[in-house]
This record gives structure tokens, C-alpha cells and sequence, in this order.
């Protein structure tokens, strides 16, 4: 596997420890690089600190040590609102929509900032989501959990991020929806360029899209390599994916 260079890293997490109360950790020196146009997949067992360390990236949980950064610039704690300007974007996993707004308020809300570029925004995101297009005007609450899936991500491209931060896109959906999730997932990245990185609980089917995967266990990083190379290793799959792996071309490893 290549080593990124410096130019190319988008976001990176370095040896990070944080958690939600002051001497109680939940990252334990957790380390994460993104590269320009990558998909990055961060799976593990309940617990292990996924969505903490995604959560801590976006300045949401507080990181005692370690740094982030966001092209070559440290973010370390910085304010979500800000990161947000700054071209981070985060979809959570809960509470992602306002529900009793329409669609189209909805991504009137994710340009809040840049007001000025709503039509052109607007129109790049009707492309890569044109089923929220064709319901525009219909009420956030009414649609189905793969439509607000599909709205909370298209909220967050308004501001035309350089990395989205996925936290379990999939989580409470159908089968048939989780597959719908992540084939939106990887085309968003190969249509718009935006680098991704996705905490998943499906993690074979994760490993399946991303270009490069951690696995985490205690709050640390316990292995890394391509989607393809964890998919198919075998102290990964007897940990982590607890049946015979399935490869990224749909083959049983």
C-alpha cells in the first residue's frame, strides 16, 4: 500500500485520545489519513470508538491529545461550524433532517453560510440525487429512512465539502436500502470528487466500497490496510466480520 504524501492527505487524525468526560477516554491514540478522493472505512466491534473518533474530527467530542488536520492545517477542536466553512461535512447518524420542513428546505438550510450559491448548489445536488428533485416540496418527516439517508448527505454537499464524514449511513435500514446507501455512497464520491470517511456496522459491505479501511478495537487502531486486504484477512474476519469474507469483486475469500 502506498504512503500518502503530504499534498495529497485531505484530513488526518494523529495518535488522537478523547472522550466525553474529563480522564475518561474512548480514544486511546487513534490515527486516520484520508487522501484526496478516497473512500475510508472505519469499522470495529460495538464500542471500540468509531463514531467518537469521527465525532472528534468534526470538533463534537473533546480530543486531550493528538491533532487533526485538514490540508496541512490543524483543526484540533475546532468549532463544527466552523469546520463546516472550512469544507468538512458531517452527516450523523440520528436526528439528521429537520422533519417538519420540505426537501427543499432542507438544503436551503445546508447553504445557510453561502446563501449566494443556493440555484448553483441547488442544481449539482438535483443531479447526483434527482429523486429529491421530483419531491422537493414534500415534508423532511415523511420520507422513508433511505430518502432521509439520502437527504441528510445531499444537505451536507450544499457547501461543497472536500471530505464528508459518514457516521453509519446504513444503521436501521432494510437490506435492499443498505445496498441503495452505499451504491449513492460511492457514486456521490466518483461524481462530485469529495473525499469520504464512513463509520459502518456493516462492515463487509463497507469494505466492499472503501479504497482503504481501520479497524477499531479498545479505541485504537488495530488494523488497516485496502477494503480488499481487510476483507480478506483472516484474523480480520474471524474478529471482525465473524463469517467467510466476501471480496470486493463478490467473490467468497
Amino acid at each position: 500500500m502506498t504512503t500518502p504524501t503530504t499534498d495529497d492527505v485531505v484530513i488526518e487524525a494523529k495518535d488522537v485520545v478523547a472522550g466525553y468526560l474529563p480522564g475518561v477516554n474512548i480514544l486511546n491514540g487513534c490515527s486516520l489519513v484520508a487522501r484526496t478522493g478516497e473512500i475510508v472505512g472505519i469499522i470495529g466491534p460495538n464500542g471500540a470508538g468509531k463514531s467518537t473518533l469521527l465525532k472528534a474530527m468534526f470538533g463534537l467530542v473533546r480530543i486531550h491529545s493528538g491533532t487533526v488536520t485538514l490540508r496541512n492545517e490543524e483543526i484540533t477542536n475546532t468549532r463544527a461550524n466552523r469546520l463546516v466553512e472550512l469544507g468538512v461535512g458531517f452527516v450523523p447518524q440520528n436526528n439528521n433532517v429537520f422533519p417538519t420542513l420540505s426537501i427543499e428546505e432542507n438544503l436551503r438550510m445546508g447553504l445557510f453560510l453561502r446563501p449566494k450559491k443556493l440555484e448553483e448548489q441547488r442544481g449539482k445536488i438535483y443531479d447526483l440525487f434527482p429523486v429529491l428533485k421530483e419531491r422537493r416540496t414534500q415534508r423532511a418527516g415523511a420520507l422513508s429512512g433511505g430518502e432521509r439517508q439520502s437527504l441528510a448527505m445531499a444537505r451536507a454537499l450544499m457547501m461543497d465539502p472536500t471530505v464528508l464524514l459518514l457516521d453509519e449511513p446504513s444503521a436501521g435500514l432494510s437490506p435492499v436500502r443498505q445496498d441503495e446507501t452505499f451504491i449513492r455512497v460511492r457514486r456521490i464520491n466518483k461524481l462530485s470528487g469529495v473525499s469520504v470517511v464512513m463509520v459502518e456496522q456493516n462492515a463487509r459491505r463497507c469494505l466492499q466500497i472503501c479504497d482503504r479501511g481501520y479497524v477499531l478495537d479498545q479505541g485504537r487502531d488495530a488494523y488497516t490496510g485496502t477494503g480488499r486486504e481487510l476483507a480478506n484477512d483472516p484474523k480480520v474476519i474471524q474478529l471482525y466480520l465473524g463469517t467467510l469474507a466476501t471480496d470486493v469483486d463478490g467473490e467468497s475469500a
